[in-house]
């Protein structure tokens, strides 16, 4: 016989818990979402779990995990309990967004136009121009508009006590919103009655937002643009949300082989030959742009594009140059940012980091590993990490070895208690930690996506949510309400 699923034995832990208060009642905003998931009958609660699953392998949602053993393509895990933001929460976070995405995109111009924040000291020239997405190639350039950071996945975390921090930012290729978009249409489908009676904000608006910023920033002429998705190619990890994006916002998906540079303008090969292509939305990483100017053993960029580019004859979303705030050392120096370039105290915290290059911070780094997580500079997806409290001596000691080495490839931030969210494990309810990436688009105005990318550690007791490293996701429903 199935059985019922309550939240009877539920235990929220010491942490903040996104469902259920400190008592152990529901936070005002998930009642409504509570008391549907009691009234379900037995099995019905894992019956729409299965079918979610079973939505997702239909739909090909995928991601790759390079090197694994048991083959590299998986379903990307999901649980239908969704996180909820209620709307003032949400407000205030999308204000601390936008200032926070106008700083970083002055700070790009200053870097590659007269650099004044590195002259007044505000960031040290020399952690600027030893980032690995710092490309002196990109000095002089004047995107148009002035805007370099088009498309952003700001990583949030909520601490012990409920308050959102960031915990970094994603400037280069920020990938993830397809999962958003997927994860929503699941979740009408799971619980249609709940959104019929909550004001929940959509984001489905998404793909045809991103079509209206790329066509803004398109070089001036008469005819529509022409958009494209200049993708890595099949074996690159997101190259599902390559092809889901590209579907639904209508524009075509291609790879460098499918371009050429003829007459001073980018065109696409078609079969009814050369089409001109006049803004591509990049997921391929800056040194692989363009082989006569950054790496030349590359084959998947587009000899000649860059000097289109600086010639205005096509756009690039994200610009060119824009990885060099995407480096987490550059991370701890935005709210700095924010008060050079916009006179404003920063409406979001960063998480504390400590940078290992500057001696004093690196003996506290070094001193306290074992409460430490360690990143590197430019790594993602959870890869090049320590995670302190739950590393061996012997892998701690390791890192070290590699901070000493190289200090200034790495930052340190305390541990901390991420808030966790009720998840569906066998027959029962219990609580796993979660981060949120809200995804930022900047084209004539700085839009913030309602609600974001709901990442859950899925291993009990971990931090680590990225999918690379066994985590999950979660729809996340912003409630309506007054506007920020």
């Amino acid at each position: 016989m199935a059985q019922k699923m309550d939240f009877s034995g539920y235990d929220p832990g010491p942490y903040y818990d996104e469902m259920f208060d400190a008592a152990g009642a529901p936070r005002p905003g998930c009642r409504m979402l509570y008391e549907k998931i009691i009234s379900l009958p037995p099995g019905e609660v894992l019956a729409r779990q299965a079918a979610a699953e079973q939505a997702l392998y239909d739909m090909g949602i995928t991601f790759t995990v390079y090197g694994h053993e048991d083959g590299t393509e998986k379903i990307f895990p999901f649980d239908i309990i969704p996180r909820v933001i209620e709307s003032a929460q949400w407000n205030a976070l999308e204000r601390g967004l936008v200032q926070r995405i106008a700083a970083l995109n002055l700070f790009i111009a200053d870097v590659y136009g007269k650099g004044r924040i590195m002259a007044d000291g505000v960031v040290p020239r020399s952690v600027v121009e030893s980032s690995s997405g710092y490309f002196p190639a990109c000095i002089g350039l004047t995107p148009p508009r002035g805007v370099w950071c088009h498309i952003t996945g700001t990583d949030l975390v909520r601490d012990e006590d409920g308050r959102f921090l960031v915990l970094e930012d994603n400037l280069r290729c920020p990938s993830g919103v397809s999962y958003v978009l997927a994860n929503r249409r699941i979740l009408k489908r799971a619980f249609p009655q709940v959104f019929e009676a909550i004001d929940i904000r959509p984001v489905d608006d998404y793909a045809p937002l991103l079509l209206d910023m790329l066509h803004s920033i398109a070089p001036v002429g008469g005819s529509r643009p022409t958009a494209a998705l200049l993708t890595p190619g099949v074996f690159n990890s997101a190259y599902f949300e390559h092809t889901f994006l590209a579907q639904q916002a209508g524009i075509e998906l291609v790879e460098g082989r499918d371009l050429v540079v003829v007459d001073g303008y980018v065109h696409m090969r078609t079969t009814r030959g050369l089409k001109r292509v006049d803004v591509l939305y990049r997921r391929v990483g800056e040194d692989f742009l363009d082989p006569t100017v950054f790496r030349p053993d590359s084959l998947l960029g587009v000899p000649g594009i860059m000097e289109v580019y600086k010639a205005g004859r096509v756009a690039m979303a994200n610009a060119p140059g824009t990885g060099v705030a995407d480096d987490k050392v550059v991370y701890a120096y935005v709210p700095r940012m924010i008060r050079y370039y916009l006179g404003e105290e920063p409406l979001l915290d960063n998480v504390e980091t400590f940078l290992c290059w500057e001696d004093k911070a690196r003996r506290h780094v070094l001193a306290n590993l074992d409460t430490m997580v360690v990143k590197a500079a430019a790594e993602s997806g959870g890869y090049g990490m320590l995670v302190g409290p739950a590393a061996t001596p012997e892998e701690r000691e390791a890192f070290a070895a590699k901070i000493e080495a190289n200090p200034r490839n790495y930052i340190a931030q305390p541990t901390v208690g991420l808030s966790r969210t009720p998840v569906i494990v066998g027959d029962h309810f219990e609580g796993r930690h979660v981060d949120l990436r809200p995804y930022v688009l900047y084209g004539e105005d700085i839009r913030v996506i309602p609600g974001g990318l709901t990442r859950v550690a899925l291993k009990k007791g971990s931090l680590v949510v990225n999918s690379s490293q066994g985590g999950g996701s979660k729809d996340t429903w912003v409630l309506g309400g007054p506007a920020a």
